[in-house]
């Protein structure tokens, strides 16, 4: 798919958001992780300053690092004014104001752009996309992908969550997706099949809580363990 950087909404979060979402331990954050769908998160740039294996993958690495910014600061207003209007539907602790998310969620994509460069070049940013990536299979402990699948449960068919889950855990040992919820804050369609497919395939799958709530009633991670 060719990646038009206008119809791209780039919102970076932080390490600790990635830690609160995913339940990230120190054993965790110890192993090899493949993190997918980044974008413009710092997750990458923090966790390799604290010592982390990190690679990231995302279409948008096709990019400079410029562009990615410029794009970022296109829409953040806009997107600010959005969850302004809809304030219900969002849990107000882990970012107390709109103010403070648009504060952290610049600090995140400007923490990534400055690594951007050199994690590049270091090979911890790659252009790539689910359902088929160009990593070794079984060459990660751990796999993240943060909202993308389920999230676009409308774009996105129960066959492509499958085959995208599938692929992660052709190149991971464990993969962990947050959240479960859809844009409408309903529980994802394809979560049921998903959950059945994934099971009849011998695969270990949980649902689990996690500290982290910012779309209200999505607080959960799905675990599934090759």
């Amino acid at each position: 798919m060719v990646v038009q950087l206008d119809q791209v909404v780039p919102f970076g979060r932080s390490f600790d958001e990635y830690a609160s979402m995913f339940a990230l331990s120190p054993t965790d954050l110890q192993s090899s992780i493949l993190s997918v769908a980044d974008g413009p998160a710092s997750f990458n740039a923090e966790g390799t300053h604290k010592g982390c294996q990190i690679r990231s993958i995302d279409p948008l690495y096709i990019f400079s690092g410029d562009e990615i910014r410029g794009r970022f600061y296109a829409v953040l207003n806009d997107i600010i004014q959005q969850v302004e209007n809809t304030p219900d539907d969002y849990v107000w602790s882990y970012h107390p104001s709109p103010a403070a998310l648009k504060e952290r969620r610049s600090l995140a994509t400007e923490n990534f752009c400055t690594d951007y460069p050199t994690g590049r070049q270091q090979g911890r940013y790659v252009p790539g996309e689910l359902p088929a990536l160009s990593e070794k299979s079984a060459a990660y402990d751990l796999g993240l992908v943060s909202h993308f699948l389920f999230l676009y449960s409308l774009q996105l068919d129960t066959a492509f969550h499958i085959a995208a889950i599938d692929e992660m855990l052709r190149v991971c040992r464990e993969v962990r997706i947050f959240p479960l919820l859809t844009l409408n804050l309903e529980t994802s369609p394809h979560l049921s099949p998903v959950l059945t497919r994934l099971e009849q395939a011998g695969h270990r799958c949980q649902i689990e809580k996690v500290g982290y709530e910012f779309q209200r009633g999505g607080n959960q991670m799905l675990r599934i363990v090759r």
